[in-house]
């Protein structure tokens, strides 16, 4: 093969690709096999080559190419180039859809067709309102009241006006100073506060110390209360009182048994009438024998010199109760 055949077909292959590219970046892929289809518009505003074709959220396919119709009164007939597996028919329209940021794309809206079409078919075109154009419908409006507005505060802004806001300055500028010259004159009272802060502040440091070692203390009080032995004294005060309640139970018991020595002295009447009469029979004993001592006890002395002798009568009287009876004993003894 020549260099000039070898340089002929490197030129049409640099061709080739480069028309390929070419409409690679316009967004027709020329080796494809997508169909086209053509769609007309009054205006296209923010529509490009490239531009999406969208059936319910998902992109099948793209705006191929844009042509301005000036015969059909100046309308934009629209290229859309679609996958072959989109079904499309009579009854499929190709709405005209638009974002906030301006950009607008082509959405596909399928019915019930009559007819399928193959490629080259005009499909039916509306200009969907979006909510970016009704966005846009509502702001120019306030845009245009905005600016009339502004244009009213400018006309307020003249001269007299501009004199009434320097006539203001001025005013505070005043006050400024008289409130200034206020605080000149009182440096004194305030300086005198300030000390009396400090002095307070410094007050408040101290009893903050004061607070902290009481603090501190109720914490040692605390640790200490925490280790004594609570529990074991607690333990020893409950034993102690099962025990006193067994024994208050235990006497109750022993009250309460008329057999027991106790349960008789008070639940036994003969013993209680008994003690009465031994009570009154000491009682008339102890009163006679401070009114007759001699009945009771008795000396008598006889004789004289080396050889006396003494007689010594004892008269002992005992008392036993057996009723009223009372029986006395005398004993006489002589040395």
């Amino acid at each position: 093969m020549s260099k000039e055949i070898k340089v002929a077909l490197l030129a049409i292959a640099a061709l080739a690709a480069l028309f390929i590219g070419f409409n690679f970046l316009r967004g027709s892929n020329v080796l494809s096999s997508d169909r086209t289809f053509y769609a007309t518009y009054a205006s296209v505003e923010g529509l490009n080559v490239g531009a999406q074709v969208v059936l319910n959220g998902i992109k099948v396919g793209q705006v191929k190419e844009l042509k301005l119709e000036a015969d059909k009164g100046n309308r934009v007939r629209a290229a859309i180039e679609l996958e072959k597996s989109v079904v499309v028919g009579d009854s499929t329209v190709a709405g005209l859809a638009g974002s906030f940021l301006g950009a607008k794309n082509i959405t596909l809206t399928m019915g019930k067709n009559t007819k399928t079409y193959n490629g080259g078919e005009e499909l039916i075109s509306v200009e969907a309102t979006s909510i970016a154009d009704a966005f846009q419908r509502k702001a120019l409006p306030v845009l245009d009241t905005v600016g009339a507005t502004l244009a009213h505060i400018n006309g307020f802004l003249n001269k007299d006006s501009e004199l009434s806001i320097q006539g203001t300055l001025k005013g505070a500028r005043g006050s400024t100073e008289a409130l200034q010259k206020l605080i000149e004159s009182n440096q004194k009272n305030v300086a005198l506060i300030t000390q009396n802060l400090a002095q307070m502040s410094t007050a408040l440091n101290k009893t903050t110390g004061k607070l902290d070692r009481i603090a501190v203390n109720f914490a040692q009080l605390s640790d200490s209360l925490k280790a004594a032995p609570v529990g074991p004294a607690l333990r020893r005060l409950n034993a102690t009182m099962a025990e006193a309640q067994t024994t208050v139970k235990g006497l109750n018991r022993a009250l309460n048994d008329q057999k027991g020595s106790m349960g008789k002295l008070l639940n036994d009447t003969l013993l209680y009438n008994n003690l009465n009469a031994t009570a009154a029979s000491s009682n008339a004993l102890i009163t006679d024998f401070k009114a007759n001592p001699k009945r009771y006890v008795h000396f008598s002395v006889f004789g004289g010199g080396k050889d006396k002798k003494t007689k010594t009568e004892v008269e002992t009287t005992a008392t036993k109760l057996n009723g009223t009876a009372v029986k006395t004993e005398t004993k006489t003894t002589i040395k």
